[in-house]
């Protein structure tokens, strides 16, 4: 008889958590309940500008967008000048990295010349032909800096209003989930009926 108690009590709180559920439903519709949970950005995660960031913000900015072109197509064009700047400046790079690569290695092998008076002359030689070619590249150096914290500045930008634009989808996802308390304290309630009919066993 007590095991057949114990069972039903069990059968009822476990009845009440599916009526918990349905307390909960959305007052009102907001992006945050459309966002699947399971998706994941569309376009790959290695060319995403939101990549890195977490998905609940770009996901609920996804999900806002979905009906507005202006902003599918600013996404666009920043995601694309985003992704285009190791384009843009890749080429310069590889070449003055492949010099810089040569004039350390040239360093480091001229180190080895036993003769000290020749190291010492080869040395000189090497230093000249460095220091000269970054006097040559130093303005290609300065744009490709500002290139890449151009990207930054508009990676930030493009994050801060993301998350502006998102806030008010997750202040109306709270309102359209007040969280009333009443069938927590139902269920609190019945756990404790199930509590004091286990202490009371033997």
């Amino acid at each position: 008889m007590k095991k057949l108690l114990i069972a039903s009590t069990l059968l009822l709180m476990l009845t009440s958590c599916g009526e918990n559920k349905s307390e909960n439903k959305p007052l009102v519709e907001n992006a945050v309940d459309n966002v699947e949970s399971s998706v994941s950005n569309s376009i790959a995660k290695n060319t995403r500008l939101s990549s890195r960031e977490p998905d609940l913000v770009h996901q609920i900015y996804n999900e806002i967008i979905k009906n507005d072109k202006a902003l599918q197509v600013l996404d666009h064009k920043v995601n694309d000048i985003y992704n285009k700047t190791n384009e843009a400046v890749s080429e310069y790079e590889s070449i003055i990295n492949k010099s810089d690569t040569y004039y350390n290695d040239a360093e480091s092998l001229a180190k080895s010349v036993a003769d000290s008076i020749s190291k010492k002359e080869i040395e000189k030689v090497i230093k000249t032909s460095s220091e000269k070619y970054k006097l040559k590249t130093k303005q290609t150096k300065d744009i490709i800096e500002k290139i890449n914290k151009n990207r930054e500045t508009i990676r930030d930008t493009y994050i801060i209003f993301k998350i502006r634009k998102t806030l008010p989808e997750i202040e109306k996802y709270q309102n359209a989930h007040p969280l009333k308390t009443d069938s927590l304290e139902n269920f609190i309630k019945k756990q404790n009926q199930l509590l004091n009919e286990l202490k009371n066993l033997k």
